[in-house]
């Protein structure tokens, strides 16, 4: 089966939902092919439910655009109570947008069908023909048997970079003392007595988690919660796992053990969490939440010190303004290393194009940046401000017969600030 499309997303995550809206808005012909039968990923398959990061601590916004009419969508389906501040367990206040993963799923659905996107449902990536820098055919496994495209752009949106493995791209490795974050099983619980629950003190909430752990029923120091807008019920995200997500033998005794200790996490909110002695498990996300797996090496890698100087990149195509959230493999606690009052950072094109070929760009948490910026830039918003500039580029490509590198950049910058994206 021969498959049409100008520029292939493989990947229906938040990235690769909002780069094939923006790439289609921009008039290409976009296939976005997804291994599940719905789109956003960790946001619905993984029912994180909740998007973290969107402003700096002084409340500065610095993500908008696609995402933001996501998030109106969402309110507008009453799926959302929209842009609301939290105190987490960590003692930190930190911005989010609470909503139900059901309901996102036909939200994406209708703004991809807006921009005109081509949707192919339970596809898994089969193949990959490479000629020098190019990426000239993917092989997709159907319902139908193998599709074969031949795309003029790829994005790999796909989280682990499957694509690009595939492709013999080089990747960056964990430097000495480092380790990769490990996943989180979420898992919905309720009823909730939010009154009581949000009554708890921030020492209050400390002092539990800690004796969770203690008790062995916590994998991790936290009790942390999003609810599902216009319910009693929350999704729980206290779980630690820690896994290399693309061995697959590991991948799945990864989700048994997350089903485990989502029980014990269970058992442990019943007895012990004030609000919740009525509550039980409702249902189990149907996969991990991965938090690192692999990151490309890009023309350019983002580090640590560039988040921390806001380094002003002539190229620069999205911002951010999330902390440095490491969750240490082994342990139940976290690092968190925010940036300062106002504090935000650019991120460069170069680091969304990986080095070695010429028609590829990288949507979503593995794009090139060292293992303490990664920590900063995997959060939803962000990535799906990358999305939207990965995808207005391929279509950018495509029109020009270029290369994503060799694009205008000043001209990009123009289409995204024209599609309500944060760029000053």
């Amino acid at each position: 089966m021969e498959l049409r499309a100008e520029v292939l997303v493989l990947g229906g995550g938040m990235a690769g939902t909002v780069a094939a809206i923006a790439a289609a808005r921009e008039g290409a012909a976009v296939l976005l092919a997804e291994r599940w039968g719905f789109l956003g990923g960790a946001a619905t398959a993984a029912a994180v439910g909740q998007f973290v990061g969107w402003e700096t601590e002084a409340g500065r916004r610095v993500v908008g655009g696609i995402a933001e009419e996501i998030v109106q969508r969402l309110v507008v389906l009453g799926a959302s109570d929209g842009h609301t501040r939290f105190r987490m367990s960590t003692g930190h206040v930190m911005d989010r947008v609470q909503y139900d993963p059901e309901l996102l799923k036909p939200v994406l659905d209708m703004l991809a069908a807006e921009a005109g996107v081509t949707l192919l449902f339970h596809a898994a990536l089969a193949g990959v023909t490479r000629a020098g820098g190019a990426i000239t055919q993917v092989e997709l496994l159907t319902k139908a048997g193998i599709a074969h495209v031949a795309p003029r752009v790829v994005v790999d949106a796909s989280g682990d970079l499957d694509l690009l493995a595939r492709a013999g791209a080089d990747f960056l490795p964990l430097e000495a003392g480092e380790a990769m974050q490990p996943a989180t099983a979420m898992f919905r619980f309720g009823p909730v007595d939010f009154g009581q629950f949000h009554a708890i003190p921030a020492e209050g909430l400390k002092t539990l988690a800690a004796r969770g752990v203690a008790e062995g029923a916590l994998a991790r120091a936290a009790l942390h919660a999003s609810r599902v807008e216009g319910t009693d019920d929350a999704w729980f995200n206290i779980g630690r796992i820690a896994l290399d997500a693309t061995d697959p033998l590991a991948l799945s005794a990864a989700e048994v053990e997350g089903r485990r200790q989502s029980l014990a996490a269970a058992g442990f909110l019943q007895h012990a969490v004030p609000g919740c002695a009525r509550g039980r498990i409702i249902a189990f996300a149907p996969q991990l939440g991965i938090r690192e797996s692999r990151r490309v090496r890009g023309l350019h890698v983002l580090t640590e010190a560039e988040l921390r100087a806001a380094t002003p990149f002539d190229d620069r195509i999205a911002w951010g303004a999330y902390p440095m959230d490491v969750h240490p493999a082994k342990g139940a606690g976290l690092t968190f290393d925010g940036f300062g009052d106002d504090h935000a950072y650019a991120i460069p094109l170069r680091s969304l194009i990986p080095a070695g070929l010429d028609n590829v760009l990288v949507a979503g948490r593995g794009i090139s940046a060292t293992h303490r910026a990664h920590a900063a830039t995997r959060v939803m918003p962000t990535v799906m401000a990358i999305g939207q500039a990965v995808g207005i580029a391929a279509a950018m490509a495509v029109r020009g017969n270029a290369a994503p590198a060799q694009c205008d950049i000043a001209a990009l910058q123009d289409a995204l600030r024209a599609g309500g994206a944060y760029l000053p």
